[in-house]
């Protein structure tokens, strides 16, 4: 178990350095067709283990409250929501900064605000990813720890573009493509950093485990509303989006049953 959740911790940085080592391989953006198509299959996955791997298990964590045994799960996810929502009015929007920095005279102050926008979205997700893992250590349960590795996943494929958001116009302004592929992988670290203090907190907690696993499926509903819906769509009436998130939200109900 320990080794799933070693794992389980770094696939979502290893996906924001696998999309940032784009600026190596490619020369132009991502393909608009692939990044819909990941968008869409990361959006079901991200639900369907929202809502089975943090909700679900939030709720019947808290049945010794009988009736109000919502309560823990709906005031988490609430706030877990709302927190990302109040970040976004606070943290300047990534495509922003990338659009600016791709300007002419970008200079390295619009780059380091570009990356620190990236990483500053990145650390909800990485608590989520380590709430998830924390909830298997503290219930001990080997089902818990599949489906939290379902959600890291999810978050990884999500994470594969962002990499390159912010490695690949880098270099397009002119920034050395070593030095770029740096920045992106920076931008993902933060996400294994916010893992592993969740993780380290595991012990304090439990008590109140409901309302943090609630807390990450909030913030993970409000990624997939907001982020990973409109990418999905992309501004076109198109089929990618829509099969694709079918299709992510078919395997992590299958591996939920296959492994759970």
């Amino acid at each position: 178990m320990i080794w799933q959740i070693v794992f389980g911790v770094l696939v979502p940085f290893v996906g924001t350095a696998l999309g940032a080592c784009c600026v190596l391989l490619l020369k132009g953006e991502l393909d608009r067709r692939l990044q819909r198509s990941m968008a869409g299959f990361a959006a079901g996955v991200m639900v369907a283990a929202s809502v089975w791997s943090l909700l679900i298990p939030a709720i019947g964590a808290s049945a010794g409250m009988g009736r109000l045994s919502f309560l823990p799960a709906a005031v988490g996810y609430s706030v877990g929501f709302l927190f990302l929502l109040v970040l976004d009015f606070v943290i300047p929007q990534p495509e922003e900064w990338t659009a600016d920095a791709q300007k002419p005279g970008g200079g390295m102050r619009k780059i380091r605000m570009m990356v620190l926008a990236v990483t500053l979205h990145n650390i909800p997700e990485g608590m989520a990813v380590g709430v998830a893992f924390a909830a298997v250590l503290v219930e001990k349960n080997p089902a818990m720890a599949s489906a939290a590795l379902a959600l890291s996943v999810g978050i990884a494929v999500q994470n594969f573009p962002e990499g390159a958001i912010v490695s690949m116009p880098l270099a397009s302004a002119g920034e050395k493509k070593g030095k770029a592929l740096l920045w992106g992988i920076f931008s993902g670290a933060v996400e294994l950093l916010g893992a592993l203090v969740m993780l380290a907190a595991s012990v304090w907690l439990a008590p109140a485990m409901p309302w943090f696993l609630s807390f990450a499926a909030g913030a993970m509903f409000y990624v997939v509303v907001e982020e990973l819906i409109p990418e999905m769509e992309d501004g076109v009436r198109n089929k990618i989006g829509a099969v694709s998130f079918a299709a992510g939200f078919l395997v992590m109900m299958i591996l939920d049953v296959l492994l759970g």
